[in-house]
């Protein structure tokens, strides 16, 4: 385990060294704010092996039901941006799993929420290549769950 960094991953860092996992990460954080479906498919594993867990979305098994939230968040009226902090990464030799907390905010019109959401990523090797396999996601604070719920869900 690499100890805990306070440097934030946003997507928009590109400094980070090809086929390491920081840059893994990078990559899903530049194509979640930047809206961008193609590099998000690029950094996913597309079988029906892959798994997302929000609190919002439940659980979705496999790339194509992934891609459809994914879809729906991006072509949506709703803007999303956030970047992982606080976070451990645990790489071996085909695996690495990153822990931390992502911070942002969630808008649509004059809706705004501050999130603060508990993270955990997997990625496997393929093709020399990290692949987000698994994404875990939930919210400690029973308010905050509840408002970006309702604004998630509301009119």
């Amino acid at each position: 385990m690499k100890p805990a960094s306070s440097r934030p991953i946003d997507g928009r860092g590109g400094d980070y060294p090809e086929g390491s996992p920081l840059r893994a990460l990078n990559d899903f954080y530049g194509a979640f704010n930047g809206r961008d479906l193609d590099r998000m498919t690029a950094n996913w594993l597309l079988t029906s092996e892959a798994v997302m867990t929000n609190p919002l979305g439940g659980i979705s098994r496999g790339w194509e039901a992934i891609r459809s939230v994914y879809e729906r968040l991006f072509n949506g009226p709703a803007r999303v941006q956030v970047e992982f902090r606080d976070y451990t990464i645990h790489e071996y030799p085909h695996v690495f799993y990153a822990i931390g907390r992502e911070r942002g905010q969630f808008r649509r019109g004059e809706v705004v929420v501050d999130l603060a959401i508990r993270t955990t990523r997997v990625f496997v090797l393929v093709d020399r290549r990290w692949r987000q396999v698994h994404h875990h996601g939930s919210i400690d604070d029973p308010r905050l769950l509840g408002d970006y719920q309702a604004a998630v869900l509301g009119p």
